[in-house]
């Protein structure tokens, strides 16, 4: 169960990414299209790694296939950023947070031809998973719109395609290798937003001489932590032993809630005019906090049934 230990961990950071994440597409960095250029092109800095963890060039087709998986996950990353940007968190984090799982489960089904499945155990513990994932940020007064819902479905297609990939490029690639050319997969695709979006770069030259270096201190070390998840979740991703518990992986995603739970409420008591400027203010009424915690009790069974 590593893989299991490795996927808490990358969860763990990401939910602080988040929060970073967050604050900065609320101010500083407010275009998608702008954060999603910054991100993929930050992605080739891994090639530094490149002399030292064996990597290589494999046949052309898995070039092609670790490329296009690198792209798709940056394109999800801009619909989920814009989703962020236009509708509450509220509204589309639960929904892409409950679709990723199923999206991911329903590509291998397809893919593995009915081949690949869970047990009983799994499966009831994956249900548990996501539930706990929605209940935890699901709020009644902001339910979900139908603007929302579209924005938030691709997202959550486009991230559940990016994992499916990953996982068939290190069926065929030692892990580094593969993980390398994904993330040169998404500087091409950053490179797109630049050469191609015409507001992007407008956005870029005017940010150029205004962005503070203390933001971009703290975006630059925001990637850093993100790439750090993004290896621990990749790295879960390759020590699975069957592809369908990518599914999987996708449904502990409630537990980086957990934890942006306990980050927010820390934040609300020690930070409050921090959080509330970047709308981190935690709901702490006896109904919130009874479905939050049923939540917490539906990711902790999830987790027991998966440990077992």
């Amino acid at each position: 169960m590593s893989w299991l230990i490795v996927a808490i961990l990358a969860y763990l950071i990401f939910a602080i990414v988040y929060l970073i994440d967050k604050y900065l597409l609320g101010g500083p960095i407010p275009s998608p299209k702008v954060y999603a250029f910054y991100v993929g092109t930050l992605g080739i800095l891994v090639l530094i790694l490149a002399p030292f963890v064996g990597f290589y060039i494999p046949e052309i087709k898995q070039i092609i296939l670790s490329l296009i998986a690198g792209a798709i996950f940056i394109y999800a990353l801009f619909w989920f950023y814009k989703a962020l940007q236009k509708y509450e968190a509220s509204r589309v984090v639960p929904a892409i947070g409950g679709l990723v799982p199923f999206f991911t489960f329903g590509l291998f089904y397809i893919f593995s031809k009915g081949k690949e499945i869970l047990t009983f155990q799994e499966i009831i513990a994956f249900f548990l998973l996501v539930l706990g994932s929605i209940f935890i940020v699901l709020e009644k007064e902001k339910l979900i719109t139908l603007g929302s819902l579209r924005i938030s479905a691709l997202a959550a297609f486009l991230l559940s395609l990016s994992f499916v990939l990953t996982k068939y490029v290190y069926l065929t690639q030692p892990f580094w290798s593969g993980f390398i050319w994904m993330r040169v997969g998404g500087f091409l695709i950053g490179l797109c937003f630049f050469f191609f979006v015409k507001d992007v770069r407008e956005e870029i030259f005017k940010k150029k001489v205004s962005l503070k270096k203390k933001t971009m201190g703290i975006f630059i070390s925001n990637q850093a932590a993100g790439a750090g998840a993004n290896i621990l979740q990749s790295w879960a991703i390759f020590l699975t032993p069957a592809i369908v518990y990518v599914a999987i992986i996708n449904a502990l995603q409630g537990i980086q809630y957990v934890f942006l739970l306990i980050f927010t409420v820390l934040l609300s008591l020690t930070q409050p005019l921090w959080a509330k400027g970047a709308g981190l203010k935690e709901e702490t009424s006896k109904k919130i906090l009874s479905q939050k915690i049923f939540a917490i009790l539906l990711i902790g069974t999830g987790l027991t049934l998966l440990a077992l």
